[in-house]
């Protein structure tokens, strides 16, 4: 299955017209019909062909809406069957032209995806266009050999990989990765109808894996899949919890599982927004990795395992963690309750007594009931000192004990 995207998807327009109407085509057209239709309409009013003209990138978006619909058996029989409102138009991603940006919009796109929102490119009209009339060089690329290159932004190199019936059969893979964690995107065509040139099929961008980037795309007979991390991004960027169970949802089904004996045409265009792409393209028979192919084949059968059990267990979390919330919201309640509650009692035990507390003015206030007041009058007294016995009383008695303490002094020196 190759591990690719078809050429764009978009958000939905404001005004929505009947794809087979912005398409050109009638309701029993062929896929082949659509897509040369589609290939057709996206080069005529690319942005990169209509700079001065705003009305092109609006029947741009138009036509590849209409194309991401008709080009979906399933949105295909929906929209057949219940016209727009059967649509889920929410998910369909919006793939956005760098290539005719200026400077500054450019700086902004490369820090917005520095933020951790992708941003999808589109190939440039050019590199499409001069595919499709069969201009562009092609360079061989044998099965099991490997070739380094550099390609400017906006640009691709072509490569031809030919395999032979036992290599179609066993199932081919090509990979490209970049070692300077390069911005790419790895391209596989089709031959278009009875042209001599070539349509884009497939598109995989590079993502980074350790310390390089790379994209492959991986022909083997059974169902392989791509992880699309532009699904649900700024959903799943507002609520980490819903990052996780999100997070296999970007599995999206290749649309080509294997490859037919002949030359097939793939190509690296450079995605960089300032810089060329260094990268390394190599093309591999399965056969020599027939133990790696069947780990591939058992480890995506977990992963959609996984996935549905994900969709349950959200179910299932969301519930607990509602339910949490709410006994934890009753915990904070119910401590402040008995805390409250035991408060009042202390201060009801507190109530309990004879005497209350002198204020800071140092006079005495009444005393709790009448039957005590003798008794603390008398404490009262006995601890207070004597009238009589004034400040002038205490230095007379100082004054004595010192004179005292000088005679006896001067007595022992007489002595």
């Amino acid at each position: 299955m190759g591990m690719g995207s078809k050429m764009e998807g978009t958000s939905a327009p404001a005004n929505r017209r009947d794809p087979y109407e912005v398409l050109s085509v009638s309701r029993d057209s062929t896929d082949q019909e659509i897509k040369t239709a589609y290939r057709r309409l996206a080069l005529k009013y690319h942005p990169d062909k209509n700079a001065s003209n705003p009305e092109a990138s609006e029947l741009f978006k138009e036509v590849a809406y209409s194309y991401s619909i008709l080009s979906d058996p399933e949105k295909r029989r929906q929209y057949d069957t219940s016209g727009f409102e059967a649509l889920d138009t929410e998910g369909m991603d919006m793939e956005i032209d760098l290539s005719n940006l200026g400077t500054v919009n450019t700086m902004f796109a490369a820090l917005f995806s520095k933020l951790g929102v992708p941003i999808k490119t589109t190939i440039s009209a050019n590199v499409l266009e001069e595919a499709l009339n069969g201009t562009v060089t092609i360079r061989p690329l044998p099965i099991g050999t490997s070739v380094s290159g550099k390609v400017e932004k906006q640009c691709a190199h072509f490569f031809g990989v030919t395999i032979n019936e036992q290599q179609a059969e066993a199932g081919i893979v090509v990979r490209v990765t970049s070692t300077s964690q390069s911005k790419f995107k790895l391209l596989y065509f089709e031959q278009d109808g009875g042209n001599l040139g070539y349509g884009l099929a497939l598109q995989e961008d590079s993502e980074k894996t350790g310390k390089v980037t790379s994209a492959g795309m991986y022909f083997l007979h059974f169902q392989v899949y791509r992880m699309d991390s532009t699904v649900n991004a700024l959903a799943m960027a507002k609520d980490p919890e819903a990052a996780f169970f999100k997070r296999l949802e970007g599995l999206q089904p290749c649309e080509v599982s294997e490859l037919k004996s002949g030359t097939h045409i793939f190509a690296v265009y450079g995605d960089n927004f300032f810089k060329t792409a260094t990268y390394t393209i190599e093309a591999l028979c399965a056969k020599t990795y027939e133990d790696t192919t069947e780990k591939l084949k058992e480890i995506e059968a977990q992963i959609l395992r996984k996935r549905n059990e994900l969709r349950q267990f959200e179910t299932e979390y969301r519930k607990a963690l509602a339910r949490f919330q709410e006994v934890t919201n009753r915990y904070s309640q119910e401590k402040q309750s008995v805390d409250d509650l035991l408060k009042q009692r202390d201060n009801i035990h507190c109530s309990f007594t004879v005497t209350k507390v002198v204020n800071s003015s140092g006079s005495g206030s009444g005393l709790s009931n009448g039957s005590g007041s003798k008794i603390a009058g008398e404490d009262s007294k006995a601890e207070s000192p004597v009238d009589d016995g004034s400040s002038d009383g205490k230095d007379k008695s100082g004054k004595k004990k010192w004179f005292n303490l000088n005679l006896k002094g001067a007595d022992k020196k007489l002595g």
